[in-house]
């Protein structure tokens, strides 16, 4: 099946932005932009949940998705 991210929130910890040559605030407002509006296939929405984890390699706190229909 495939979905749309519509909203994500990415669980950032506090210590992400310590050092800015890591990674930044700016960073984190990219990758968020960057995912919202892609399209992912999963088998459902923890498998759509599993797959954005993996690829980006932060927890998720909250997504909003829809599924498209073929």
């Amino acid at each position: 099946m495939q979905f749309q991210v519509t909203d994500i929130e990415f669980d950032f910890d506090d210590d992400a932005f310590d050092d800015p040559e890591e990674f930044c605030y700016s960073d984190a407002m990219d990758l968020t932009d960057e995912i919202i509006g892609s399209i992912w296939d999963a088998d459902d929405g923890d498998d759509l949940v599993e797959e954005i984890t993996s690829m980006v390699g932060w927890c998720i706190k909250s997504i909003d998705y829809r599924h498209i229909l073929n």
